[in-house]
């Protein structure tokens, strides 16, 4: 049995898995598992419409027989199909085939190869905090644009979160858990815990409702455990670690690794805080407060008390000291207990203290009387301690609210938001932002979750997208005017690359590297190509070769060949070069060289009447047209000669100074 058609099934049991092989839809062939949870598990699969792969989460037999269910599950799984954002997995499609395991409820996803986020705690945690907080930071990401959405994740955990091969990170089920409510029943006890316990927000282990700030809960946990290596909660039961998480706060990070910075301490209580209130309104304020982490780690600052104080969970102001007066009851004389011998100055003080008795006349004894005096003051300090605790409850504390969370939200979303609320809003100076698009708000002030006066101002800063500088055309300048001309647009200069040119002379720039109108971030280093001239042509010299080869090669090269007049050579053939000026060294692009073309050996006619001419006279003749004579005689010379043919044959053409032959008899 192939071992990828089995599921382990505890001890060293196998059994077959019927799904694998099956096809769900007419669409999905079903391979491999690749996961399992409560609710469902999850198969690696090939899209046949598409031919590609894909994933295919299927629902336990069982859990998909609730109608109420599988509406929410279609439903939620179609607002997670609308999410559009790099760091969520990608959902493709959902339905139900009725003919598959007796009815099988699927949802079809994105396929992420690689491992989860346990893989990473496992192997390489403790992190050092920048590491930490870039690894969680794709995470919350991804849960504001699901927050804005109005959708809640419900279950963050470590294995929901995939890191591809690439190091892409991928958020996975998304609306799955908001599938299931409070109100669907499928355990033997009768109800259904969402999520896992080591991630559970406390309210929704108190009384199982929750908002986008259980998932900032849970995001908060991660990051602890990407700090520290271990959850910051642990039990010998789950009721145990879900009792901690109602009952005692997150510890902080360093008191196990020490060195991290106290902000960064004050992050994780911030976002794992026990009251609703005092923690993040969604993960695009706790995003917020990591980009303000981030760049703190990034510069190295590992002090700042103003960031510790702003991400810090608020404190309720302190009521006033008077307000102990609140629980002095008036005392008989009989109570009164002296405060013991060396008690400060200020606890005697605070002792309540009798009126003397009256002493006693002569010879009779005096009727103790209570002074009326002693209960007026104990009134009067009630209500003056009352006055100031309620006086300080009002200006310290109940005339603010905490600022709404408006982070990522399009400008005027945000103003109806705030107007709604009852506050007035103002827009201050726009800023460049990378991750908040353009028209969208960057922060606020007060900050997301500060406290702020009740119908006060918030004003809000408003991202003008990315900031980016178009590369200046800088061909033909000099380096420093390219230099110049690049901090003018809020560019560096990276380095220059020398290149010949022969069209712009050297020292001159060529192009950039970006090229000229590309759009940078402020401050991206652009390399400068400068010229260094024409390149240098080393001359080949052609004497011999054919000419007209030698004038393509040369004209290859960029030189201009000319040619001067041909030339006889009884040496060079015809129609290849005589000589070459210049014949060597080095020229550039442009530069003329000159050749001679041989003509080949000068041709001269062998004069025609040589026949009966006397041998005197006709070599005579010959050799004054330039040719050499040989004689040869015929067996019947007897003295007296007289040509009678020639070799060449007279009239033919001959190159001047070769021997004609004449035979004579």
């Amino acid at each position: 049995m192939d071992s990828d058609t089995r599921a382990r099934v505890g001890g060293d049991a196998t059994v077959t898995d019927p799904l694998i092989g099956q096809v769900l839809g007419d669409r999905y062939r079903i391979g491999p598992r690749i996961a399992r949870g409560g609710m469902a598990s999850v198969y690696e699969a090939v899209d046949l419409r598409l031919d590609r792969p894909c994933a295919v989460k299927i629902m336990h037999p069982g859990l998909g027989d609730d109608t109420a269910f599988a509406d929410r599950f279609t439903r939620e799984a179609r607002a997670a199909a609308r999410l559009n954002h790099p760091n969520v997995v990608s959902v493709f499609d959902q339905g139900e085939d009725p003919d598959v395991d007796g009815g099988t409820l699927y949802l079809v996803m994105e396929l992420v190869p690689g491992r989860t986020l346990r893989d990473v705690i496992r192997d390489e945690t403790p992190m050092n905090p920048a590491r930490a907080v870039a690894t969680i930071e794709p995470v919350v990401s991804a849960l504001a644009a699901a927050h804005r959405s109005g959708l809640v994740h419900r279950d963050i955990k470590p294995e929901n979160v995939l890191i591809a091969s690439d190091g892409r990170v991928k958020v996975a089920d998304f609306g799955l858990a908001k599938a299931v409510t409070a109100d669907t029943h499928h355990t033997a006890t009768g109800g259904v815990l969402i999520g896992t316990v080591s991630y559970l927000a406390p309210e929704l282990v108190v009384d199982g409702t929750c908002d986008a700030r259980a998932d900032v809960y849970a995001a908060g946990v991660v990051l602890y455990e990407l700090l520290t290596g271990h959850k910051p909660h642990e039990g010998e039961s789950p009721i145990a670690v879900a009792y901690k998480h109602v009952h005692e706060d997150v510890p902080p990070p360093s008191r196990t690794v020490p060195d991290i910075p106290r902000y960064v301490d004050a992050l994780v209580a911030r976002a794992t805080s026990r009251d609703l209130a005092q923690r993040p309104a969604d993960a695009g304020v706790l995003l917020h407060q990591l980009h303000r982490v981030s760049q703190a780690l990034a510069s190295q600052v590992w002090d700042d008390e103003e960031l510790t104080a702003d991400l810090a969970p608020p404190v309720p102001a302190p009521v006033s000291d008077d307000t102990h007066a609140l629980d002095i009851l008036p005392l008989e004389p009989g109570d009164y207990v002296a405060p013991a011998a060396g008690a400060a100055d200020a606890e005697a003080a605070a002792t309540p203290t009798l009126p003397p008795t009256l002493p006693p006349t002569a010879g009779v004894a005096a009727p103790r009387r209570r002074s009326r005096r002693g209960p007026i003051l104990l009134a009067a300090s009630l209500v003056v301690a009352l006055a100031a605790g309620i006086g300080a409850y009002w200006f310290g504390w109940a005339r603010y609210t905490a600022t709404p969370g408006v982070i990522g939200m399009a400008e005027h979303a945000a103003t109806a938001k705030l107007d709604h609320a009852g506050f007035d809003v103002a827009v201050g100076r726009p800023a460049y932002s990378e991750t908040v698009p353009k028209g969208h708000v960057i922060t606020t002030d007060p900050q997301p979750g500060s406290r702020v006066l009740d119908h006060g101002t918030i004003t809000l800063t408003v991202s003008e997208g990315k900031e980016r500088y178009a590369v200046p055309r800088l061909r033909g300048k000099t380096v420093d005017q390219a230099q110049d001309a690049l901090r003018a647009q809020h560019l560096t200069y990276g380095r220059s690359v020398m290149r010949w040119s022969d069209l712009v002379p050297q020292g001159q720039v060529l192009g950039t590297n970006p090229v000229a109108g590309r759009r940078e971030p402020r401050d991206t280093a652009v390399d400068l190509i400068v010229s260094k001239g024409p390149a240098p042509i080393r001359v080949h010299d052609w004497t011999g070769k054919n000419a007209d080869r030698a004038a393509q090669a040369m004209q290859a090269q960029g030189l201009n060949v000319q040619t001067g007049p041909p030339e006889y050579s009884d040496s060079v053939p015809e129609g290849h070069v005589l000589s070459q000026t210049p014949s060597s060294g080095v020229l550039h692009r442009g530069d003329s060289v000159t050749l001679v073309v041989s003509k080949g050996p000068e041709l001269v006619q062998v004069p025609g009447n040589l026949r009966a001419m006397g041998v005197g006279a006709a070599t005579q003749l010959l050799r004054s047209l330039g040719f050499h004579v040989r004689v040869e005689q015929s067996p019947y010379y007897i003295g007296v000669g007289y040509v009678y043919s020639s070799d060449p044959s007279p009239g033919s053409m001959a190159p001047k100074g070769s021997t004609v032959v004449l035979h004579v008899i």
